[in-house]
């Protein structure tokens, strides 16, 4: 058991001895490999000093534009998916007055009390506008005698009146306009006074 000890020690020594040789060695690597760069810098002309600065330029300059693209990419490719569903929660909260729409339907066909029917659509028709409020549309108001704005209102006819305060202004709405949000998606096709 000794003599094992022994050889353990002798061993571990042999291998202590190789760690610190290798650990000079590196470190003595390191110093050799930072002074030959510094003697190839000094022999370096200026032209190649300048040729070596222009090529690791280029080289950022790659790596970067590279970069861009990539986020470019990226970007485009995240929008187009942001689009595609954009839509899918509008259509879910749609869904249940689509099915509304299919009950009414099925009842109508047996039904003979015509105020029934027009109650039932009354009330599809409110939910449905509620649904669209939620997601941000807007009614434009275009009642009689507003004044007329080419940014929210396109003309499709004039009128003669005989009220002299309805000249210029809106004297009917034959198609509503909608916001979504604070920006105009239609126009209201309004009848105005001449």
């Amino acid at each position: 058991m000794a003599k094992d000890k022994e050889t353990k020690e002798t061993v571990e020594e042999t291998n202590l001895g190789t760690e610190n040789q290798s650990t000079d060695e590196t470190v003595e690597n390191e110093a050799q490999a930072e002074t030959e760069a510094q003697e190839e810098e000094e022999v370096l002309t200026p032209e190649e000093k300048l040729e070596r600065e222009l090529g690791e330029a280029k080289d950022k300059y790659l790596r970067l534009y590279s970069e861009f693209e990539n986020f470019r990419r990226r970007n485009a490719k995240e929008r187009i998916d942001l689009i595609k569903t954009a839509s899918s929660d509008l259509m879910s909260e749609l869904l249940p007055i689509v099915d509304d729409f299919e009950r009414a339907k099925q009842a109508n066909e047996k039904q003979e009390d015509i105020e029934a029917i027009k109650v039932g659509f009354d009330l599809i028709h409110n939910k449905l506008l509620k649904s669209l409020e939620n997601k941000g549309l807007k009614v434009m108001e275009t009642e009689k005698g507003t004044e007329f704005d080419a940014d929210l209102h396109e003309a499709v006819t004039q009128f003669p009146v005989d009220e002299k305060k309805l000249k210029g202004k809106i004297i009917d709405t034959l198609e509503r306009g909608y916001y979504l949000g604070e920006k105009v998606i239609r126009f209201a096709k309004v009848v105005i006074g001449s």
